[in-house]
């Protein structure tokens, strides 16, 4: 897979230059949206199911400028998701957030894209598996059950993959449109 552009390490190191003030309001502004989008599955059922996956875009473009501002929108995020919707405490922190910092971290360690996937993939990886066997969490429904299973875990990681592919492809686009923006 391609490289990933250098103006990406040019945008980081240009939000770092921002008074720490804009940075916090932008890091804040990143958590709001990432909170309301995943609370629109608690607000608005059905449709709302829908809507929430895309809670990853604000944590993943905060981590994209800066880890430090990602890390932060993300833990804000839980906060405030404890604070107005407890049920999807335990999807955001281990799915969709999860995502979102795996990916961001991966954009300022890695050039390739397919190492960005890969982390990615790891991460929600992890976090899926953490919830159906650590906590018990049936974060995939009736589909699989409580016990470890080879079979289930390669398929987890297979679903990971292709959906963190898609989500470097929607961070690079939001980026992209955002650099002149933030920079």
């Amino acid at each position: 897979m391609n490289a990933i552009p250098d103006d990406i390490r040019s945008v980081q190191f240009a939000f770092c230059k921002h008074s720490k003030g804009r940075r916090l309001v932008t890091c804040a502004f990143l958590a709001c949206m990432a909170t309301i989008l995943q609370a629109a599955g608690g607000f608005l059922p059905g449709i709302g199911y829908m809507i929430s996956p895309f809670a990853t875009l604000p944590i993943l473009i905060g981590a994209m400028f800066a880890l430090r501002m990602g890390v932060l929108s993300y833990s804000l995020t839980t906060l405030l998701l404890l604070i107005l919707v407890p049920s999807e405490l335990f999807i955001f922190p281990f799915t969709t957030g999860l995502l979102g910092i795996g990916i961001g971290a991966a954009f300022s360690l890695f050039n390739k894209k397919s190492s960005i996937i890969v982390t990615g993939a790891s991460f929600l990886t992890v976090g899926i598996m953490s919830l159906l066997y650590l906590f018990h969490y049936p974060v995939l429904g009736p589909v699989l059950s409580g016990s470890f299973s080879f079979r289930a875990s390669v398929g987890i990681f297979l679903f990971s993959f292709f959906y963190s592919w898609i989500w470097v492809e929607i961070g690079l686009f939001f980026f992209i449109k955002l650099k002149s923006i933030f920079a």
